[in-house]
């Protein structure tokens, strides 16, 4: 099912805080719409965000056609509703830049998006076993992406390969993203699944015979670090321990080529109301982590793998083509 498209006088999307128990389609028909969707994660996972706001844009060139500046401003704050992903930034300042053709524009982001996580998926076949349990970190399904996935859509290529994986799915706090929406998607894929608490994920690797890990990522600096939900560093370092590898799944437009490293990715902080138990008590609740790059086995991209030095690989990435559109 399609998370985010175009209604004609509003952008559509799949408001996730819903499911599994709803499916609840809902119209963001103001730019006040877009960005309160976008922060509250009804619209979430940074290629649907990348999209989503991509659509948000060209709803605002309609909404101020002859104010230019009144424009611009309302893509500023598309741009900035969630500064931790860097897929809406690149999102929207493509679409800024195609003056006249924002809508054109925002729909061939969505038409590549579903292009790029089927190469993402094809790419990631030959890295799994026949069979065997692995393991994932949040959602990474269509949902989260407008095509068929990045990580999760590497689980439901190898499916269709006819590999018999199932996969152990972090319920991944604090919104349950893993429980609610990854277990979701692959049980309509038909992949076999099991959820754990986001806890039980060493002991799971120690005692489940898993053999990879796969999770996304919402920003990949030029080393490799990457910013992922929170609890997927720990994830990585239980792998490491365990001489499994890691992968992270993501197209080319979540590596911000700007960043010399981790250290410089913003990390957004959610509410305390969300894990404070009494009034009174100090809370720490950042949304993401960053994995060193040193601790990823590989980037799978719309390009193939990419494998360390990340130093090296990762800037190269930059300079390739842009993956064409499949011929009709």
């Amino acid at each position: 099912m399609d998370s985010v498209w175009y209604d004609g006088d509003a952008v559509g999307y799949l408001d996730q805080r819903a499911l599994p128990r709803a499916v609840a389609r809902e119209r963001a028909s103001s730019v006040d719409d877009v960005v309160e969707a976008i922060r509250t994660l009804a619209v979430r996972g940074a290629p649907a965000i990348g999209i989503f706001g991509a659509y948000g844009v060209a709803l605002a060139a309609s909404l101020h056609a002859s104010d230019r500046a009144g424009y611009e401003a309302a893509a500023a704050r598309i741009r900035a509703a969630r500064p931790t992903a860097v897929n809406l930034a690149w999102a929207v300042d493509r679409v800024l830049a195609a003056r006249g053709d924002e809508l054109g524009e925002a729909t061939r982001i969505h038409d590549e998006q579903r292009d790029v996580d089927r190469r993402i998926g094809e790419a990631s076949v030959d890295l799994f076993p026949r069979g065997g349990n692995v393991l994932t970190h949040c959602n990474t399904g269509p949902i989260a992406t407008g095509g068929d996935g990045t990580a999760l859509g590497c689980f439901i290529a190898a499916h269709r390969a006819g590999k018999t994986l199932h996969i152990f799915v972090d319920e991944t706090r604090p919104l349950l993203q893993g429980a609610r929406l990854t277990m979701f998607e692959l049980k309509e894929a038909g992949v076999p699944c099991t959820l754990i608490v986001d806890s039980a994920a060493a002991i799971t690797m120690q005692r489940k015979d898993v053999r990879a890990v796969v999770v996304g990522a919402d920003r990949i600096a030029r080393n490799g670090d990457t910013a992922n939900k929170i609890g997927t560093y720990g994830v990585a370092i239980a792998a490491a321990h365990h001489g499994i590898p890691f992968y992270v799944a993501a197209p080319r437009s979540t590596f911000d080529f700007a960043l010399r490293s981790g250290d410089e990715i913003p990390i957004e902080e959610r509410s305390p109301d969300e894990v404070r138990i009494a009034a009174e008590d100090e809370v720490y609740n950042p949304a993401f982590d960053v994995t060193p790059g040193r601790l990823i086995t590989g980037f799978i991209t719309e390009y193939g793998v990419v494998r360390a030095p990340y130093a090296d690989a990762i800037p190269d990435l930059e300079h390739r083509p842009r993956i064409p559109l499949p011929v009709a």
